[in-house]
């Protein structure tokens, strides 16, 4: 019988913890391997079902993992609204991110915008969307990984689009709420500036 409970410890940096089953009992090792769906990390709280196994040393393991509900019962999380109950992204990220840079090359040249500016959007997409590869490799491959606050300023530097395309294409840190959050902040942030600096004509030629 499949056992449901919450992640009540979890290291990411080394891709295992244990989960505590609803209802009280003894917990169980988990590791990131037994996650049947690769398309977001574990965070602590997640809630998850799954099998138990016993080692040779006696050792509950938790296999055949799959996600249940977030740490908030399912509810109104970026997660949620963002991808279908199957795993699939809702958003049209690479439509954005796509849109967005022809839609600065074609400003640059239709309006005499500073060419400058949809060069270092497509640079820094590019170096942006290589440090998504390189963090998700990390993951799959237990090396160090990049912390999140790097791929935020990457992405609050004008490299947001090139995020964009990589959590469409390689399927990283698309599901994972928090991270999320603030990634859209900074694209937020990004765009308004971009508009406003354009708009007062304060970007030099």
């Amino acid at each position: 019988m499949r056992l449901q409970g919450k992640i009540s410890e979890w290291n990411d940096a080394r891709g295992f913890g244990f989960v505590q089953p609803n209802g009280g009992g003894e917990r169980c090792f988990v590791h990131i391997r037994a996650f049947s769906a690769r398309d977001r990390r574990p965070v602590l709280g997640d809630v998850i079902t799954y099998d138990v196994q016993t080692d040779a040393q006696g050792r509950r393991n938790a296999v055949a993992v799959r996600f249940a509900l977030g740490r908030d019962g399912g509810r109104n999380t970026l997660a949620s609204i963002t991808a279908t109950p199957g795993g699939k992204d809702r958003l049209p990220r690479k439509f954005v991110a796509v849109v967005f840079l022809i839609g600065l090359a074609a400003a640059a040249a239709w309006r005499e915008w500073p060419l400058w500016v949809p060069i270092l959007y497509v640079a820094m997409s590019g170096l942006t969307y290589l440090w998504y590869w390189h963090d998700k490799s990390a993951a799959q491959y237990k090396r160090g990984r990049t912390p999140e606050k790097h791929l935020h300023i990457l992405a609050l530097l004008c490299g947001w689009p090139g995020a964009l395309l990589a959590q469409s294409l390689l399927r990283h840190k698309n599901r994972k709420a928090p991270f999320q959050r603030v990634f859209w902040l900074t694209v937020v942030i990004n765009v308004t500036v971009l508009a406003w600096l354009l708009h007062e004509g304060l970007l030099p030629g």
